[in-house]
């Protein structure tokens, strides 16, 4: 038992990876589906900083001392990146959807599907 509550940071991001997943799946709103694919962003950003944690590591500079545990910080430079990538992609799936209200009148995945097939029958 104490093993699986030692992991208890991949629980959380287990957990919060299938809400968003369930979310993206389950909804046909299109501002649900980008609220669901932002918390699966989020679980993976979790992952790799709990991933790039390093137990009493270090800034890595270099010293003298050849024991000395250093902590990677490519994990963390890396998430910094896709959390500037991931806001980016929210903003234009926003403006989409936008744009789609603007032209459908609604933002439901089935109704823009049924407009969409009522367009090309005429």
């Amino acid at each position: 038992m104490a093993t699986v509550l030692g992991f208890y940071n991949y629980w959380v991001v287990i957990v919060l990876m299938m809400a968003g997943l369930y979310i993206l799946i389950s909804r046909y709103n299109l501002i649900k589906k980008m609220i669901g694919l932002s918390i699966f962003q989020t679980s993976i950003f979790y992952l790799y900083i709990s991933i790039g944690k390093v137990e009493n590591g270090t800034a890595p500079i270099l010293n003298d001392d050849p024991a000395t545990i250093y902590s990677n910080p490519l994990p963390h430079v890396l998430i910094l990146t896709a959390i500037v990538v991931g806001v980016a992609t929210t903003a234009v799936a926003l403006a989409l959807s936008v744009r789609i209200y603007e032209n459908y009148g609604t933002i439901e995945e089935d109704e823009i599907r049924a407009l969409n097939a009522g367009e090309h029958e005429l």
